[in-house]
């Protein structure tokens, strides 16, 4: 994997190996593999069948387990923190050991089941323990600046972007009306990637760092960064988010895409590419 961050710490599976044995020595004789994802928060290893290993890559990463454990009776299966690991071997920050999930990534555009992502969303949003602050579940005003910025920086890279109608979406999210009820969970990075896949239904649901409570029109990205025209009208219709809300949604669809996309165009594909699909549902890529 490329170094996607100034402050990432290089990891590679000798580390992680020396890790793994000096505090769990128990799984010393299991087999340890990198895992290709298009994270960019935690390096992932798989350990023997039934395992995988979760290393922050910057200080920003870490704190998944406190969220993992509030949460439970969700309708797919989400990782199990089964051990925390210390900094050690020149490593800074704490790991985690979870439970492996069966199932292949979701990808845009490809076949994905709409109905079970709403029905998962609403099972979420309704999760009655109490948690923190998400981390994109605040007004969109909180990242207008960054977002604007984003939408200039990624106009001058040469990508087919239409910076016009891409401020245009923008605009109209900034102005619908804001979120008034109480917070509700949200995952808030519900990107492909973290939605695993298996016989066409979604069987469950990774990376939960930044999970929290907030504004619930941040779990909407997924009608725009995975579903398509045919199947987004479903997504919508089970889920039954008012137009403002559909509108921030699409905001932080934007948002996210117009971030992502200068930030990762030569470190992370999987990213790079998501962005792009986004803004071309989004009707801002040019042709």
């Amino acid at each position: 994997m490329a170094r996607m961050h100034a402050a990432e710490h290089p990891i590679d599976t000798a580390l992680v190996r020396r890790l793994v044995d000096g505090q769990f020595p128990a799984w010393a004789r299991l087999p340890l593999t990198p895992l290709a994802s298009g994270g960019t928060v935690n390096a992932v290893y798989r350990l023997g069948d039934e395992l995988t290993v979760r290393l922050p890559l910057a200080s920003s990463g870490g704190g998944e387990h406190r969220v993992l454990a509030a949460l439970a009776e969700l309708p797919v299966a989400v990782p199990a923190v089964v051990a925390l690991g210390e900094p050690a071997e020149g490593y800074p920050w704490p790991w985690a050991v979870h439970t492996w999930l069966d199932g292949s990534p979701a990808v845009e555009g490809e076949p994905a089941p709409a109905r079970d992502l709403a029905e998962f969303v609403l099972a979420l949003r309704t999760h009655p323990a109490a948690g923190p602050p998400a981390y994109r579940g605040g007004p969109l005003s909180t990242v207008d600046d960054a977002t604007r910025r984003a939408i200039t920086e990624l106009d001058r890279t040469g990508e087919p972007f239409d910076a016009s109608a891409a401020l245009g979406v923008w605009t109209s999210a900034l102005n619908a009306p804001q979120w008034t009820g109480p917070p509700r969970w949200l995952h808030s990075d519900l990107m492909p990637s973290n939605l695993l896949l298996r016989d066409g239904r979604l069987t469950g649901v990774l990376d939960w760092a930044t999970a929290g409570l907030g504004d619930p029109a941040c779990d909407l990205i997924p009608a725009w960064n995975l579903l398509t025209a045919a199947t987004r009208p479903l997504f919508r219709e089970v889920l039954g988010p008012d137009d403002a809300t559909w509108a921030r949604g699409r905001g932080w669809a934007l948002s996210m895409a117009v971030l992502q996309l200068p930030y990762y165009r030569h470190t992370n594909a999987t990213i790079s590419a998501n962005a792009r699909y986004v803004l071309t549902q989004l009707g801002c890529r040019k042709p």
